[in-house]
């Protein structure tokens, strides 16, 4: 298997530099030459990491589990494979990917059509929040490939008349830890039950959780494992800062380091969709052209606000962890963790929405009195101490008057927003979570099971 190192788009995440230096190639990796034409119109110069260890692999047509994270190249590493099969013998419903959001889901099936459209390959993305019958009316379609959530592709196959995955040839579970970790075991118990056995299975995981390990026995046979990296890395060009600031003061600290960045390009994080929506428009008061991005907004509106924001017609996105993942943005300038994330592993996917594509890039993450716990964890990941963001706080006292005023306003202004949100009934069972709940999800919801929605 050739070697060389990160390819022209910087790896991200836990992607350490290769080493070796010898050149590879799409075509060294033995993909037919419409592939690698076409891998070359996307500007990927050379293979990754991830896509020279498993598209060989892939090509022969062994199962692979791959430890990779968001942004290492891992799309193409399943994709390009796919379609040299589906070239060589296409049929309907050839391949089905799983992944645990709408947004990661809609991205994959952007770069399939990148890939595959002038090819004739067609996709349907299938996922919460969008109408079923609309959905079903693609479905009858047949497309190549289906780019689905778990639970809404389940409601199909038990609902959509005529609709089965009995022709299936591939299987992928893309980001697999984060779909076990939203509570779909059912749903992929479901999926794997209906699916042909004899089938090629990749799965695609940040790590290897217990979880994990157990899909992995209970889907792939005698599969190839391939390791990015064991260490929990972050690139070399994003600078990372800390602030630590009393609890009350926040949204004070949070315009001051706002002011201090001007003409940037953000993300920040907050931990709930009710604290995303008042951030958004805290922070649109203050004439910051800010839109929100959490589970309890539609689909349509989601997907809304990620356009303005990739268009740069708005230069700050407020956001819940649903944005962590599978995201590729590369004009994003700052990530500020608003609210420091409870799992320390959060901390790598929300920084890595930033120092995308060979841009530089800076986090900084909050800490109040209250976090200090959660901010060492992150630390002792990471291995190393950040250094604290210095800003110019000599206007600080009047400055908090302002933000304390449009704060009021924008209180005000949720208050509307729910009172308008209650009286409207919801069209769908799965409208207000960030990764897509189906309707047997909601049952057990429901009757009292443990397991909870994740904003």
């Amino acid at each position: 298997m050739c070697e060389s190192d990160s390819g022209d788009e910087r790896q991200l995440d836990n992607i350490q530099d290769d080493d070796d230096e010898d050149p590879c190639t799409f075509a060294d990796l033995d993909l037919i030459e419409i592939l690698c034409k076409k891998a070359e119109e996307m500007n990927w110069s050379k293979p990754t990491k991830i896509q020279r260890e498993a598209i060989p692999h892939a090509l022969k047509g062994k199962d692979i589990i791959a430890l990779a994270e968001t942004g290492s190249g891992k799309t193409a590493a399943f994709a390009l494979p796919i379609l040299q099969a589906l070239l060589n013998k296409p049929h309907s419903f050839y391949a089905l990917i799983l992944t645990p959001t709408r947004e990661l889901a809609d991205q994959i099936r952007q770069q399939f059509e990148a890939l595959g459209t002038s090819l004739g390959v067609t996709c349907a993305v299938i996922v919460g929040g969008v109408d079923m019958t609309q959905q079903a009316i693609t479905l009858a379609k047949k497309p190549h490939i289906i780019i689905a959530t778990p639970g809404r592709l389940v409601d199909h196959l038990e609902n959509t008349r005529g609709f089965n995955l009995k022709a299936l040839k591939f299987l992928v579970m893309d980001e697999a830890d984060r779909i076990l970790n939203m509570d779909f075991e059912d749903e992929l118990d479901k999926i794997l039950s209906i699916i042909p056995k004899e089938r090629k299975t990749f799965l695609f995981s940040a790590t290897m959780t217990k979880k994990v390990a157990k899909l992995q026995r209970a889907s792939l046979r005698n599969p190839v494992k391939v390791e990015v990296s064991t260490k929990y890395q972050t690139v070399k060009l994003l600078k990372q800062y800390y602030k630590f600031i009393p609890m009350k003061l926040k949204d004070t600290y949070l315009i001051n380091c706002l002011e201090t960045l001007s003409g940037q390009s953000f993300i920040i994080f907050c931990s709930t969709a009710s604290n995303t929506m008042r951030t958004a428009l805290l922070l649109r008061q203050l004439g910051y052209l800010a839109v929100p991005l959490h589970g309890k907004m539609s689909q349509v509106k989601r997907f809304a606000s990620l356009e303005k924001f990739k268009a740069k017609s708005r230069s700050v996105l407020v956001c819940t962890d649903v944005a962590s993942r599978g995201l590729d943005i590369p004009h994003v300038d700052v990530v500020i963790n608003f609210d420091i994330p409870t799992h320390s592993k959060d901390y790598i996917h929300r920084v890595g929405r930033t120092a995308r594509a060979g841009r530089a890039g800076v986090s900084i993450t909050f800490v109040t009195q209250y976090d200090i716990e959660l901010y060492q964890r992150i630390e002792h990941l990471i291995g190393k101490k950040l250094p604290l963001f210095e800003t110019d706080e000599s206007g600080i006292d009047d400055l908090s008057n302002r933000v304390a005023e449009a704060a009021r306003s924008a209180k005000i202004e949720m208050k509307k927003l729910e009172e308008k949100n209650d009286k409207r009934k919801r069209k769908s069972d799965d409208e207000d979570d960030d990764t897509e709940q189906s309707k047997g999800y909601q049952k057990r919801m429901k009757k009292g099971g443990k397991k909870k929605a994740r904003h």
